[in-house]
């Protein structure tokens, strides 16, 4: 880093953290952003071997940030959802043809979306990066952030006046500035792993809430192959272990007799990768020169697909802010605004993701007729419907430019 003092520096470059970076290259702040690995390393865990289910207002802001034409080839529009309760009545589906859209979704994987964003990053005149680099500690003082910076030349010292925190459910940052997190264990593993079955995919996915746990299966886009799905299935921690620890062919004979014929019979499958679930939720989203945004400010359940997006609209809205900021980004008032137009949007997707998780997880007998009927409910009312679809757009508020249409830097 040949300069030292900086507006705002951005700890974590996964997929939310270089987001944010991409929407603020070539603005007039001078942005330092701090990632532990190289967007091509193995080891980066936020560019792994998962997937991702974008929103429509999602791939809004891939488009406004000019990356979704690169994603395109690995891209598999979702179609048609279709949810179930194993070994009850209870089904309904959305189809995005009946909704006048062209997609109600988008798989893509992890990997593509984190290359396309940090080539996006490449030659951005306000950018210096520090990866790969370790925050070793952050000093929050009243007019500046004071960050410590370990890299393959050594510690280095970098300023800045406002600190973003995208660095994860672990944060580094969020710990300095002294903000708690409440956390709850949902008592369950997910198992995600790749899975080809002799039924093509036709935009459809799938979710299945059975005895042995939730589980989605997505489509993917898979150059030479059509039936290729990304599975993720949620089971209680020794379930997950047994699980884990099956050969394949006797993994797949387990999962489809929890699963059924829908998507056709299990061919093949691929790696495996095991993720604990937990709602963890931040005690406030902004403190003295630090804003926290992504997983650092709450990380949910993965059922609906709804936390990166989430994330996303919490890096939109505040580059769409910083934009029209003349002032000192780390101003408090300026970072209360910020956390008061996403709080209505963080505790609505969170407690959505919640309520699914725990209504489709007990298992007395009253309360799945009633989750049969809701189902039921749900799959004859067009207006709930529409209202499921629009959910990418957030769960209350204003919805970020980024979202919605034109944007410029």
């Amino acid at each position: 880093m040949q300069q030292d003092a900086f507006d705002i520096a951005i700890v974590g470059g996964g997929l939310v953290g270089a987001s944010l970076a991409a929407a603020l290259r070539a603005t007039r702040y001078r942005v330092l952003l701090v990632e532990a690995f190289a967007p091509d390393s193995a080891a980066q865990p936020s560019f792994d071997e998962r997937t991702t289910a974008l929103g429509n207002a999602s791939r809004r802001v891939f488009e406004n940030l000019g990356v979704w034409q690169g994603l395109l080839p690995q891209v598999a529009p979702i179609t048609r959802i279709h949810v179930s309760d194993a070994g009850r009545f209870g089904m309904a589906q959305l189809d995005a043809a009946a909704l006048n859209l062209a997609a109600l979704g988008y798989v893509v994987p992890n990997r593509a979306i984190g290359l396309a964003l940090w080539q996006s990053l490449s030659g951005a005149p306000n950018l210096t990066c520090a990866m790969p680099a370790r925050l070793d500690t952050v000093t929050l003082q009243d007019d500046v952030a004071v960050l410590s910076i370990v890299d393959a030349q050594g510690r280095r010292e970098a300023r800045a006046r406002l600190v973003v925190a995208a660095d994860g459910v672990q944060s580094k940052v969020r710990a300095a500035a002294r903000i708690g997190m409440q956390t709850h264990d949902y008592g369950q593993h997910a198992i995600v792993a790749g899975l080809c079955t002799d039924q093509g995919n036709d935009g459809t996915a799938f979710e299945r809430f059975t005895h042995a746990g939730p589980m989605a299966l997505l489509p993917l886009a898979v150059p030479g192959a059509t039936g290729w799905r990304t599975l993720v299935w949620a089971a209680r921690p020794d379930d997950a272990r047994r699980l884990m620890a099956l050969a394949p062919a006797a993994f797949i004979s387990t999962w489809q007799q929890a699963f059924g014929w829908r998507a056709g019979r299990a061919l093949q499958l691929a790696s495996r990768n095991l993720y604990p679930l937990a709602l963890s939720r931040a005690d406030a989203s902004h403190a003295a020169r630090v804003v926290l945004i992504g997983n650092a400010a709450q990380a949910q359940h993965p059922v609906a697909g709804q936390g990166f997006n989430l994330g996303l609209r919490d890096a939109a809205e505040l580059a769409e802010r910083l934009q029209a900021h003349d002032g000192d980004p780390g101003d408090p008032a300026f970072l209360a605004g910020f956390s008061a137009a996403r709080a209505a949007d963080r505790h609505g997707v969170v407690e959505f993701t919640d309520t699914l998780v725990r209504t489709f997880s007990d298992e007395r007998p009253a309360v799945g007729a009633l989750r049969d009927a809701g189902l039921l409910l749900f799959d004859l009312l067009p207006p709930a419907k529409q209202l499921l679809s629009r959910v990418s757009l957030g769960f209350g508020g204003r919805s970020p430019r980024l979202t919605r249409g034109a944007w410029s830097t």
